[in-house]
């Protein structure tokens, strides 16, 4: 059987094992998801808009 994925936590970047076991995958801890939350809620992540501005033609 071959070793656990691991991934660096996007929080704090600590690698963690990304599998059924780490039940904050793919954070290493329930705190860094829930820093992670609070900087979505607070809007400081943000998809970004490729919208063109529609033109009027009269």
């Amino acid at each position: 059987m071959s070793a656990p994925k691991k991934v660096a936590c996007p929080t704090c970047g600590t690698l963690t094992e990304y599998s059924t076991c780490n039940p904050w995958r793919p954070f290493c801890s329930e705190r860094c998801k829930l820093i992670d939350l609070g900087q979505w809620a607070n809007e400081n992540y943000r998809i970004p808009e490729n919208e063109q501005p529609v033109s009027s033609h009269d």
